[in-house]
């Protein structure tokens, strides 16, 4: 015998990837993003931010360049700016927090302002909060007040296209085991829930929606690892990041204390920073210990 909500969920589908366009146009794809946390409650030390380090490694994985993280109070004025900059900066841009029923969830509102978006009620986003939630909720739902479905119905209230002309607004089904979809604002901006287990599942489930980096514009990646203090290094390492800036090769280093210290070469030339890397490792007595494409890198052995 089937339930109730087994009966709801029978219609519930993802969004097809393959009916969404590319958002940034055909043969384009993501080469930068920006981060922007939104919360009073991570600005206080109240709530202790883990999403923008999953959304760093994301894009890390993918080879796509962090640009920015940002945390910004549950302010109007702060949320338009930010948005309106990094979109206007950055090829893929999510947010954080701020979506919730309560007064000071203000991001869809904020985030209309941004792109001057008129607010309206999903249908179907509305379908799915009733379709997936349980018996027993719904029971208590049915004997709430306006005021209470209002506060409810407010998390299915987003910016919304309403002709030629307008900012492109898309709600996306990514997951169906969740009713909350993510929201694309103007092809580059994604909204997300800021309770981190929903933020990094709805992330991971965008993933075939987004124009990604083919494998040949992944950067190349060298890890050398010295037993040498940093400071001793680093003189070395500034000489070396001067001499070949023009070339788009990136140095990093990272001390691991009282152990040593990961230096990191990153670059598209592959053979260049096999080059460097050989350099670098006679001269801060050191040894690769990984190296690939981002994300796709092997321990050396």
């Amino acid at each position: 015998m089937s339930t109730g909500k087994e009966d709801l969920r029978v219609n519930l589908r993802v969004t097809d990837p393959a009916s969404v366009p590319n958002p940034l146009g055909e043969g384009m794809f993501i080469r930068t993003a920006g981060c922007l946390i939104i919360g009073d409650e991570v600005l206080n030390g109240k709530t202790k931010d883990t999403n923008s380090n999953f959304f760093a490694q994301f894009c890390f994985d993918l080879g796509i360049e962090l640009k920015r993280i940002e945390v910004i109070a549950d302010d109007e004025e702060e949320i338009v700016e930010a948005a309106r900059r990094m979109t206007e900066k950055y090829d893929f841009v999510v947010t954080s927090g701020g979506i919730g029923p309560t007064h000071d969830d203000i991001t869809y509102a904020s985030l209309g302002a941004a792109f001057k978006l008129p607010l309206k009620h999903d249908a179907e986003t509305l379908r799915r909060m009733w379709a997936l939630t349980t018996p027993e909720r719904r029971a208590e739902l049915e004997k709430a007040t306006p005021a209470q479905r209002e506060a409810r119905e407010r998390m299915a209230l987003f910016p919304t296209s309403s002709g030629t002309g307008d900012a492109a607004s898309e709600v996306l089904f990514v997951d169906v085991e969740k009713w909350v979809p993510v929201v694309r604002l103007g092809g580059k901006l994604c909204v997300f829930p800021g309770i981190p287990s929903l933020f990094q599942q709805l992330l991971l489930s965008l993933t075939p929606y987004l124009p990604l980096p083919p494998a040949s514009a992944k950067p190349f990646r060298h890890l050398i690892f010295t037993s040498k203090p940093e400071s001793v290094i680093a003189p070395f390492l500034t000489e070396l990041q001067a001499r070949v800036k023009k070339e788009g090769v990136r140095v990093g280093s990272y001390p691991y204390l009282y152990q040593g210290v990961h230096v990191s070469l990153i670059g598209h030339d592959v053979e260049r920073i096999k080059e460097l890397g050989r350099e670098v490792a006679a001269e801060i007595d050191g040894k690769v210990v990984s190296e690939g494409k981002l994300g796709e890198e092997k321990a050396k052995v």
